[in-house]
């Protein structure tokens, strides 16, 4: 079994975390059988967050009565001191436990650090002398603000989106990370759904020593190929390496990562996933995405106030409603017969 060390903290798991965002689609029975199905085959890395509506209150089902048999992480979006308490005891209260092994502060727009007038790292630090936090981590998906986590030394990890489609700067932020002995966390390890061959996923992440890839799990199917890996790690072969390079040319540019921090819309448009339909499109049976439903979401679009919000709020600077009217016409043309 391949295992990760997370820097500082000593935390060594097997090199399969396991995000729990998708499992607050599934009922309470199918999540906590998916968890202690991951859990019984070397999985114990669990990532999930106050923000993912019931993913906490599934984890603590799922490890009730074996907490100390697994590695919780959760995270707070707080922007206050006050809301970072409110947080913390809410997830507690839901993980049935009382601390978590890694909090993290959730996506927040600037390093949070003591004396910036916040209040949040030192009430980060009072819940880790309380033994309610065991070890201080951050998430981002801006790299001026992963970058200003490192270098101030605070922080014992960083989760940060890297894959196969990584650029030199994302290469140099987890050499920076390695160099300050801050455990990586690689969250959208398979790009939100537009990288669909685990393996390469797999193959890719495992030339990094130091990282530790969540994969979004929601089925058993999913969860099966990732388990499979545990002993027989896919390597390196020149097909994979064809369909890298392959994926990188095609998805090289502007495009949205379906991250969702730009939701939510005042237009009710589902932008996450409407701003990138034409890639889905591209790498999926487009008869997938060419439902009634789609169909509905897609035409909201018509519905934009180009109010700028979204743009604003785009952690990669993406020009969102410009995409959202390409997104538009591409999948007008599918629905017409047009090919892309």
């Amino acid at each position: 079994m391949v295992t990760v060390t997370l820097g500082k903290t000593g935390i060594t798991v097997n090199k399969n975390g396991f995000g729990a965002l998708p499992i607050q689609r599934i009922s309470d029975e199918a999540a906590v059988s998916l968890l202690r199905k991951a859990f019984q085959h070397g999985i114990t890395f669990f990532d999930t967050a106050r923000f993912y509506t019931d993913s906490e209150h599934k984890i603590g089902l799922a490890f009730a009565g074996m907490r100390q048999q697994v590695y919780i992480a959760t995270k707070t979006g707080a922007v206050t001191a006050e809301g970072f308490w409110k947080d913390l005891e809410t997830s507690l209260g839901e993980l049935n436990t009382d601390y978590v092994d890694l909090y993290q502060f959730h996506n927040p727009s600037f390093c949070p650090v003591p004396g910036d007038g916040s209040g949040l790292y030192e009430a980060m630090l009072q819940a880790k002398a309380e033994g309610k936090v065991r070890h201080i981590g951050i998430t981002n998906h801006r790299l001026s603000v992963a970058q200003k986590a490192i270098e101030s030394g605070l922080y014992e990890t960083l989760q940060f989106p890297f894959c196969y489609l990584a650029n030199e700067k994302d290469l140099q932020l987890l050499k920076a990370c390695e160099q300050a002995n801050m455990g990586f966390i690689a969250m959208k390890s398979l790009s939100g759904g537009l990288i669909t061959n685990s393996k390469a996923a797999y193959a890719f992440a495992a030339q990094y020593e130091s990282v530790l890839p969540i994969w979004g799990i929601q089925r058993e199917s999913e969860l099966d190929e990732f388990l499979a890996y545990i002993d027989t790690p896919p390597a390196m072969t020149p097909e994979l390496a064809a369909q890298i390079e392959a994926d990188r040319k095609a998805l090289s540019g502007e495009f949205c990562r379906g991250c969702g921090y730009c939701m939510p819309c005042p237009a009710g448009i589902e932008i996450n996933n409407c701003a990138r339909m034409s890639l889905m499109l591209r790498r999926a049976p487009s008869e997938n995405y060419l439902n009634a439903e789609n169909q509905a979401k897609m035409k909201q679009i018509e519905n934009c106030l180009h109010c700028g919000q979204c743009r604003a709020k785009c952690p990669y600077g993406l020009d969102t409603p410009t995409l959202l009217e390409k997104n538009y016409k591409d999948y007008q043309e599918v629905l017409a017969g047009k090919p892309l």
